[in-house]
């Protein structure tokens, strides 16, 4: 349970459809960027909210490889 007026940190949002694999500026996997920035974020969390933090990155991060891989 969080602590009240506690905000949950930002869930990383879906993969997108597909991706080119393209290297440019910032050589990053946008999904993979925002799942690694919600872990992050969800070290200044409650242990039980963090749960649901790292369950939702995991759950993106697998989606992603499972997208890249169909490319």
């Amino acid at each position: 349970m969080s602590a009240p007026g506690a905000l949950p940190g930002p869930r990383p949002g879906p993969p997108p459809r597909r991706w080119s694999g393209e290297e440019t500026e910032d050589a990053g996997h946008p999904a993979v960027q925002a799942a690694v920035q919600a872990m992050a974020n969800a070290a200044v969390l409650a242990p039980a909210d963090q749960i649901a933090q790292y369950e939702a990155a995991y759950q993106t991060l697998r989606e992603t490889l499972a997208t890249i891989d169909q490319a």
